[in-house]
């Protein structure tokens, strides 16, 4: 299960920040809770319209691709923030993502009150017409004197704490699973909520260079002091210099590229010319939004959103299509789309790995001394790779394709 935690304070020590990475931490065998912050979100101002600012949209994106969503408030004169009502603000002026999200409502103080009142004040903020979100009834949970309830490394050290805000967060799990259960299975076109501009932020994004600059990579490595060349990079089984991380790329029989959670084109092996690529790349390429990396003619756009949806909620960890692109020569391009996750399993991205295998069929051949034979009563199917199977084993979710070069349609570059 996939949920957002949301800190109502934008203070660097915050005691509800520390509450909700605890609660990110240790029930991470319940549900991947995904801390998300509004320290940059605008103060609401009508006159102003900033919905489609980069902060914004990220939250939008973010709440609409999670089951449920956390809410941690602190008390400020008996409400809940300015900052948190102004992001709810924004997220019901005209979008409005928390409609019929399931909600669930903690809170710490610095006394013993335990935000209780700064929670009645966001439930009913939360419940308003504009808004409608789904909070949990009947529960609340309140850490008082929250400058004590911490270790040195940020866990609750009161046993019967824990064992209340446990029994909450299965209360709501159940909860959520009990209101997906009556609103019925996700819209047919929810994969159209995926942005393709990369308008939002992930926490890997690199700020102070436009995306669309030809020389993204060398004013992004240089703003970042990124390691190059001779500098050593430890990996997570190994210790290479950048320089041998590239070479071991670019010796890879295959294409690769690397796009984050973000939607914005990162990299690609590139060790031959855009004109010698199954799936044509170019250098300049890197750093921009998918939606400039693909012209958007045959529905590409939509296919590429379907996808990555795909992935991206969990449908499916990988995603493969296949197609002939020279029969008289003979070569056979896979294109295969991987849900990339963090140690906390947490979307990060997706790689795409485009490769012709005839030659690997062909050496398989040589070495076992079998041949290819056509069966006359085999109908082929070369979109089968591409169906989604729901619940029901139907193909509700397949891409929408009425050509026959599928993977070239939805390549993610």
């Amino acid at each position: 299960m996939k949920l957002v935690g949301i800190v109502g304070s934008i203070a660097e020590d915050s005691y509800n920040r520390k509450l909700m990475m605890y609660m990110a931490n240790h029930f991470r065998n319940y549900a991947d809770i995904e801390v998300v912050d509004i320290k940059d979100v605008p103060m609401f101002n009508e006159d102003q319209d900033a919905t489609n600012s980069a902060p914004i949209q990220y939250l939008k994106h973010r709440i609409e691709n999670a089951d449920g969503v956390i809410m941690a408030t602190p008390e400020h004169n008996h409400t809940t923030t300015a900052a948190l009502k102004s992001v709810i603000e924004w997220l019901s002026y005209k979008i409005h993502p928390l409609e019929n999200k399931p909600v669930m409502i903690v809170g710490a103080s610095y006394f013993s009150q335990g935000s209780s009142r700064a929670q009645l004040d966001l439930r009913e903020i939360l419940e308003a017409p504009g808004v409608r979100g789904l909070v949990m009834p009947g529960t609340e949970f309140l850490l008082g004197d929250a400058k004590e309830a911490f270790d040195e490394h940020g866990n609750l050290t009161d046993g019967q704490t824990i064992k209340v805000l446990t029994k909450m967060i299965e209360k709501f799990i159940k909860w959520v699973d009990v209101m997906q259960a009556l609103q019925g299975p996700e819209p047919a076109d929810a994969w159209k909520n995926e942005d393709l501009t990369a308008s939002g932020k992930a926490d890997t994004t690199i700020e102070g260079v436009k995306m669309n600059d030809p020389e993204w990579v060398e004013k992004a490595a240089a703003l970042t002091k990124a390691a190059s060349g001779h500098d050593y990079v430890q990996l997570d089984r190994g210790i290479l210099t950048v320089d041998q991380i590239n070479w071991f790329l670019k010796s890879i029989p295959a294409e690769l590229t690397f796009v984050d959670d973000n939607n914005q084109f990162l990299y690609y092996n590139h060790n031959k010319p855009a004109e010698r690529m199954n799936a044509s790349r170019r250098p300049e390429q890197a750093g921009l939004p998918l939606s400039e990396v693909h012209p958007d003619i045959r529905n590409v756009h939509d296919h590429v959103k379907q996808v990555l949806h795909i992935l991206r909620t969990g449908k499916q960890d990988m995603f493969q299509l296949s197609e002939p692109q020279d029969r008289k020569n003979v070569k056979w391009v896979v294109n295969n789309y991987q849900a990339m996750h963090d140690e906390s399993g947490n979307y990060r991205g997706t790689n795409e790995i485009v490769l012709d295998f005839w030659p690997i069929v062909k050496k398989y051949l040589e070495m076992t001394g079998q041949k290819l034979v056509d069966d006359p009563a085999n109908a082929v199917d070369t979109d089968a790779s591409a169906s989604v199977a729901d619940d029901e084993g139907s193909a509700n979710d397949q891409p929408e394709n009425d050509e026959p070069d599928t993977g070239a349609s939805a390549s993610v570059k």
